[in-house]
């Protein structure tokens, strides 16, 4: 059994989506609690603690495909994802998202909301 078939396909798709939310209140719980320490408002620290969160998540899904993969073969899951399913198992995982650039900027965005917030008085 190949492991470039469909079905492994919508396997570790199934599997990054059942991870998704986990992982999101795993690495945002950081975030919302010191934005709290700082007195932000609420809608602002879900807002940074999501946008802190999403680079970290990524990382790991796209190592969870790297991992069933390999480096070599993860690029036709994602061509798969994007081009033969972008409305289903592709929705949330675009290209972009698993470039290192792209995870970083979240990262460093979400970091400048807590100054920002905090010297805002938001």
């Amino acid at each position: 059994m190949s492991e470039l078939t469909e079905s492994n396909y919508k396997r570790i798709s199934i599997i990054n989506w059942l991870l998704t939310v986990p992982m999101m209140v795993l690495f945002a719980w950081p975030y919302f609690y010191g934005a709290g320490l700082l007195g932000l408002d609420v809608f602002v620290r879900y807002a940074g603690a999501f946008i802190f969160a999403v680079p970290f998540m990524l990382t790991i899904l796209h190592g969870h495909v790297t991992m069933a993969l390999g480096s070599v073969h993860r690029h036709h899951y994602y061509d798969w994802m994007n081009n033969d399913k972008p409305l289903t198992y592709g929705l949330f995982f675009h290209p972009n998202f698993v470039k290192t650039r792209f995870r970083l900027i979240l990262l460093m965005v979400s970091l400048l909301i807590l100054p920002v917030g905090y010297l805002l008085g938001i």
